[in-house]
């Protein structure tokens, strides 16, 4: 049972986590508005925030989703990116909430999924990676953190990896010569809590979430700076499985489209601080891709 890499370390920060068994027994939250005889739907979540606040954050949307197709949801959790694209590619889920990088992963590695939409926040399809130090430290620049240590999220993560991996390698360094100490926490609310209770001196983050927590929880954030923002890239988006039944495709996609139309489906996205669903027409991820091959496996 595990919650965050740093197990240690895990009494610092300042959450009571749910425990969430990431054994290979699927571990699921059940969602039933149906009473009708259907094949329950599997939607993955990646563990982008803890698992207490990544089910917390998500509960409400699939809950309407499974009021409007009158069908049972089943929500799973995993520790890792790696583990939420393996059950794509063993057809063991239909739909799921993947971070960009993962996305990445998944089309280097040709697995069977595909986008079905991306959030549209504050009118951009794009977010960034923060590098985040503790505002009693003196570090103000990147370079400032060599031979400190450092969180990192999950290792298929853009913003939570590789970003900071790419900086190391433009200054002709090596993770492990860089920092003194490295850790993964699986959770980019973990690493901010890291860098917050001066566990690590930085971290790299997702900037969706920073700013999430920032305006639901500013404390959690009080003794934080941000020293860099990355470029832009390309916007986590939700994928199904290619074959997944057409039909029920459409109906997501059109769910996704039209909650702001919704007077219920309103509600949630201010919730989630996300405008609307869009169809990926102009999302760019090449930014990501390059990263990926520029910084190997």
């Amino acid at each position: 049972m595990i919650v965050c890499s740093c197990a240690e370390d895990q009494k610092s920060f300042d959450y009571k986590p749910i425990i969430v068994d990431f054994s290979n027994q699927m571990n699921e939250k059940k969602i039933d508005n149906s009473g009708i005889n259907l094949k329950p739907v599997e939607v993955a979540i990646a563990a982008m925030t803890s698992p207490n606040e990544t089910y917390k954050y998500y509960h409400e949307l699939i809950q309407y989703f499974s009021l409007k197709l009158k069908r049972q949801i089943h929500i799973i959790q995993r520790k890792t990116y790696a583990e939420i694209n393996s059950l794509i590619t063993q057809d063991k889920v239909d739909l799921a909430f993947i971070c960009s990088g993962a996305y990445i992963t998944a089309l280097e590695e040709n697995l069977p999924l595909e986008i079905l939409t991306i959030p549209i926040i504050n009118n951009k399809a794009y977010y960034h990676a923060y590098i985040i130090v503790n505002t009693e430290s003196r570090i103000s620049t990147f370079n400032d953190l060599k031979g400190k240590s450092f969180a990192f999220t999950d290792p298929l993560s853009n913003t939570g990896f590789l970003y900071g991996k790419a900086l190391i390698k433009d200054c002709n360094e090596s993770v492990d010569k860089f920092f003194t100490k490295t850790m993964f926490t699986y959770g980019h609310d973990y690493s901010i809590q890291a860098v917050e209770r001066k566990i690590v001196d930085g971290a790299t983050v997702n900037s969706l979430i920073f700013d999430y927590i920032k305006k639901k929880y500013p404390e959690r954030v009080s003794h934080i700076k941000i020293i860099n923002v990355s470029e832009p890239f390309g916007i986590p988006p939700v994928v199904v499985r290619k074959n997944l039944d057409n039909n029920l495709k459409i109906q997501f996609r059109n769910l996704f489209l039209n909650l702001q139309l919704d007077t219920l489906g309103s509600e949630i996205l201010k919730k989630l601080m996300i405008d609307r669903y869009n169809i990926p027409d102009s999302t760019d991820y090449s930014s990501i891709l390059q990263k990926s091959r520029f910084v190997g496996k």
